[in-house]
This record gives C-alpha cells, structure tokens and sequence, in this order.
C-alpha cells in the first residue's frame, strides 16, 4: 500500500499544495493571492510554506515590485511528484482507480 506524505498531509498544506500544483509547472503565484485564496493569515501561511520549503517541495522567491516586498511562490519538480505519490495514495485508501 502507498504511503502518505506526512509533510503535505497536513490540511492547510495539502491545500497549498494543491492549489500550486494545479498551475503549469513553471508557474508562479504571488504569497498574498495564496493568502487570500486559501483565507489563511501572514504567519499561519508563511510557517506552512517554511515547512513545505524545508522538504524540498517549494520555493519562495522574494524580490521587490515598486520597491516593494514581493514573495513569489512555487513548487518544485520534487513536490509536484510527492505531490502525484499523496494523491495515488489517497485513491488507493478510497479504492479508486
């Protein structure tokens, strides 16, 4: 049996995750449109992201637009496949295809 990911299986990053993964693989989103999108605050989503960064799924990008900070957000090539793995397993406890 397929084993889930302890580290997206968590909620809020398995809904991070997610809604990264559902984007083109060279895409990147903005902190604050995940933020807003997922309804999380500064600190809930900025300690999940360390934590999904750390495992080597993600990457946060910070630059600055109009001299202003900007974190830019996206999934590695390592986190789409645990990612695809978690999926898989989820499907093979629901019993689907």
């Amino acid at each position: 049996m397929a084993e889930l990911n302890e580290v997206i299986h968590q909620t809020v990053r398995l809904r991070i995750v997610s809604a990264l993964a559902a984007l083109e693989a060279d895409a990147r989103v903005d902190f604050t449109y995940v933020k807003n999108l997922l309804k999380l605050s500064d600190g809930n989503l900025g300690a999940h992201l360390l934590k999904l960064e750390e495992a080597g799924y993600l990457v946060q990008e910070k630059t600055f637009v109009e001299r202003k900070p900007r974190t830019y957000l996206h999934l590695t090539i390592e986190g789409r496949k645990a990612f695809r793995l978690h999926v898989a397993a989820l499907k093979e406890i629901l019993g689907q295809p």
